[in-house]
């Protein structure tokens, strides 16, 4: 019991997640998230190389 208790507290420390935001020239904008995308990634975030084109989401780069 002990065992895993231990390894169910160890597992919560070593993982985690993050929120990024984008603000963009200073601009408040009332425009609700076109899209919402989520990567997990765990211990302290090691080996995070995913990427959102932005553009892509956006429909261009003069939206982004």
């Amino acid at each position: 019991m002990k065992k895993m208790l231990l390894a169910t507290a160890l597992a919560l420390l070593i993982t985690g997640c993050a929120q990024q935001t984008f603000t963009v020239q200073n601009k408040q904008t009332a425009v609700a998230p076109k899209e919402t995308i989520t990567h997990h990634f765990f211990v302290s975030g090691i080996g995070q190389k995913k990427t959102v084109d932005a553009a892509k989401i956006c429909g261009g780069t003069e939206n982004v």
